[in-house]
């Protein structure tokens, strides 16, 4: 059993924006492990969904939609100096949730980056602009020179988690490759040392099994965690934090203009673009390539510049097999031409098996490759906390982990995971993650390839995104 550590003591109010599965999930965690009380967390969501849980933990519920229109009127007079703005939205711009708790100085934390509601599929836009770099970029824009209240962006499992694995992950290989890594001094030497390392590659690979007794039906998206979350990130461009070693620019791929250019996106939806990877349970997979901010706020905190150029940098991406049902859903949604199918299921009490595995791969060192991450079943994640499958209960923990380091470091600002000491929020993560592995790896996208089908793959560097791409 997990022990019930009060973390941290909160005496403001927790006001939480959207309460789906994730949020439903969380509250039980704030309650058990942040010193609070029911009467001190007020939510605010978009439908009816939660009502019965907030009921059952005796928290104020309010079913208001926000929008561009309403979200001032509706937040502001529920927020003052101090108080936690959770943001667990979907269709909510974060960049205006922010801006609105700097202004009221209580402290911020979100899972994602959202815009308005309609910005993913707006024909009016162009590629790049309904891209995740690009509101990473207005998200970043909104940090000031003093110490405003700590806006935690994109801290859920993943983005968030992730960051955190990927640093004890450079730390687990450097030890096992003889080099002397000690406590690297902010992102310059994390940066120097995956150079160091020769790393390549951050693949966040994960492989959801878990299985319900009810089967996906015609018509019914179904998922573990929040269908309109999924999809709608699903339906963005794919994108992908581009590395130095890369020597294939993708046929249909752009870059960006403005930033860093860090990242590159490809002219079609994450949700029909698979690649490559590795889990130690599944083995080798086909992962959908799904946008996350993570793979361009990874790609670049491990930069390298020299006299203003980039002399170094990993490519970073998602490469996400969700469950079963939620392949079969996404399938029937390409096939309705990215028509949202009718009835939505998140798949929660009738789950029988299965566990959700989630990490990071990194690849092209010394030792080829190495898994670091979480191994959750379902029964055990059922025996951790309540309300949570073995997918929410990896993201929740997190989304815990972060509020409890906003609340302790209250003046840091707008703040990415990576920028984060990682060992905090590890600590509080790890007894919710079930078994947590690192495991070396022969495997390359390479393995089996090209011997019944001609292929276009460069065998001279197993780690180009070329080899990587299923086409």
């Amino acid at each position: 059993m997990v022990n019930h550590e009060v973390h941290v003591k909160f005496a403001g109010k927790i006001v939480m924006v959207g309460f789906g599965s994730i949020g439903q999930g969380v509250l039980p965690l704030i309650l058990r492990h942040i010193g609070t009380s029911p009467d001190r967390i007020l939510i605010v969501t978009a439908d009816e969904s939660g009502r019965a849980v907030a009921a059952e933990y005796g928290v104020s519920f309010t079913r208001m939609p926000l929008t561009r229109d309403n979200y001032r009127a509706v937040l502001e007079p529920l927020l003052q100096p101090g108080d936690f703005l959770l943001n667990l939205s979907v269709d909510v711009s974060s960049v205006a949730l922010v801006r609105l708790a700097q202004e009221r100085g209580a402290l911020y934390l979100d899972t994602c980056i959202e815009p308005w509601s309609g910005t993913y599929t707006d024909p009016t836009l162009s590629v790049a602009t309904r891209s995740n770099y690009a509101m990473r970029l207005e998200a970043l824009a909104l940090r000031t020179g003093s110490e405003a209240p700590t806006a935690l962006l994109t801290h859920g499992a993943n983005p968030g988690l992730v960051s955190h694995f990927v640093k004890q992950a450079l730390l687990d290989i450097a030890a096992a490759v003889g080099v002397d890594a000690a406590r690297p001094a902010g992102r310059e030497g994390w940066a120097r040392l995956a150079q160091r390392l020769g790393l390549k590659v951050v693949h966040v690979a994960e492989r959801d099994s878990q299985v319900a007794r009810i089967p996906k039906r015609v018509n019914e998206f179904v998922n573990t965690w929040s269908v309109d979350g999924f999809v709608s990130e699903g339906s963005q461009p794919a994108e992908l934090g581009w590395g130095s070693h890369e020597r294939h620019f993708p046929k249909d791929g752009g870059r960006h203009d403005t930033g860093s250019g860090c990242a590159i996106y490809l002219n079609r939806p994450g949700a029909s673009t698979r690649v490559r990877t590795w889990t130690p349970a599944a083995g080798s997979i086909h992962g959908f390539l799904v946008t996350h901010s993570e793979a361009i706020s990874i790609a670049d905190y491990y930069t390298v510049s020299e006299a203003g150029r980039a002399v170094y940098r990993p490519t970073a991406h998602y490469a996400y097999h969700p469950s079963d049902a939620a392949v079969l859903s996404l399938h029937e949604l390409a096939g309705r031409n990215w028509r949202l199918q009718d009835a939505k299921r998140i798949m929660m009490d009738e789950i029988v098996e299965g566990m959700d595995e989630l990490g990071v791969l990194l690849a092209g060192h010394a030792r080829n490759a190495y898994w670091y991450g979480s191994q959750l079943g379902i029964a055990e994640a059922r025996a951790l906390a309540p309300h949570n499958n073995a997918t929410s209960l990896q993201v929740t923990v997190s989304v815990l982990a972060g509020m409890v380091w906003a609340m302790e470091n209250p003046r840091r600002g707008v703040v990415e995971p990576d920028e984060m000491n990682f060992e905090r929020p590890l600590a509080i993560c790890r007894p919710y993650l079930g078994k947590v592995v690192g495991r070396y790896t022969d495997w390359t996208p390479l393995e089996g390839r090209g011997e019944l089908f001609p292929e276009d793959l460069d065998p001279s560097d197993p780690w180009q995104f070329l080899n990587v791409r299923v086409v």
